[in-house]
């Protein structure tokens, strides 16, 4: 009975010792690797979903990553942002010998990819592959619903003072798209644009999504503007992670009721 009991801590020990330590260096990412099944040793600033997010160390923010930190924790995996983190930064990580991997995906598709990727580092390969599954058939229930939705001209708010918005190249975009909006800054040759106010009015969209207060948006608009406001929790409609999705059926379902 001794032996098979020390044989089971040592087999216990084993799997323990072989979870590949990641670090997450942007809350979508953060997001990203706990639908796979992977719960970071280190986090970014603003990691606050899922809630057990918020107890990990963080070691970037939106200053820079702590290189020194991320080194001494021996991350079998780092997970970068292409639109967030320094290339720099992440460089020198890669110059220690630290495995990088850069995320940055700009549709539904390549969120979906990432997390089914993501198996490759999880303790719980087949959590990556049910949550994968899953999202896919959320999104394709969504198309389904929605693929004969009356068109909107839409523009997405981000921010105010400065104002920027989504172009077509962002998942923003494409969950507009899905819900019968025609994104009315999609064809801007960068992802993120800033624009004015003035380029907003000359364009006279219907409805205004955004993540932002809905008197204050309408006030700013007013009396030039007075389209319909559309408020969707910001973390669902700013970060590229699965929670997109919940942003999806709550736009559809005001901008088509």
């Amino acid at each position: 009975m001794a032996k098979l009991f020390a044989l089971l801590l040592l087999l216990c020990y084993g799997a323990a010792a072989a979870t590949p330590r990641v670090i997450t260096l942007a809350p979508n990412l953060t997001e990203l690797a706990f639908a796979a099944g992977i719960t970071p040793v280190a986090v970014s600033a603003y990691s606050d979903y899922p809630p057990a997010a918020a107890a990990i160390e963080q070691v970037a923010n939106w200053q820079g990553i702590n290189v020194e930190r991320i080194i001494n924790l021996k991350p079998d995996v780092v997970l970068a942002w292409r639109e967030g983190n320094p290339q720099r930064q992440v460089d020198q990580l890669a110059a220690f010998g630290i495995k990088v991997v850069w995320l940055a995906p700009v549709t539904i598709g390549e969120m979906i990819a990432a997390v089914r990727d993501l198996k490759a580092f999880s303790p719980h390969p087949e959590q990556a592959d049910r949550q994968a599954t899953a999202l896919q058939q959320q999104w394709d229930d969504l198309q389904r619903r929605y693929q004969h939705a009356r068109k909107v001209s839409v523009f997405l708010q981000f921010g105010q003072r400065p104002l920027f918005t989504a172009s077509r190249n962002t998942l923003q975009n494409e969950i507009v798209q899905l819900c019968g909006g025609e994104n009315i800054f999609a064809d801007s040759r960068v992802a993120w644009p800033q624009v004015s106010r003035e380029q907003v009015l000359m364009r006279h969209p219907q409805a205004i999504v955004t993540g932002g207060d809905a008197a204050a948006v309408s006030a700013f608009w007013r009396p030039q503007l007075n389209a319909q406001v559309i408020v969707i929790n910001d973390d669902w409609l700013s970060r590229p992670g699965p929670r997109i999705l919940q942003a999806a059926r709550a736009l559809c379902s005001q901008l088509q009721p």
